[in-house]
């Protein structure tokens, strides 16, 4: 990827790298642990993304 990035692009990139967490303890404790694995979860070699 290129050094000089849009700003947009950037910020693309940021919301995926913040949104790419594990599910909350207090989500896991709310629901009885039936909430264990984040559905959009993305692995950075396995899933790209579309930016």
């Amino acid at each position: 990827m290129a050094k000089n990035k849009p700003h947009a692009r950037k910020l693309r990139l940021l919301k995926a790298m913040k949104s790419n967490r594990r599910v909350p303890a207090w989500v896991m404790v709310r629901t009885n642990r039936s909430f264990l694995r984040h559905p959009k979860r993305r692995q950075w070699r396995r899933g790209r993304l579309k930016i």
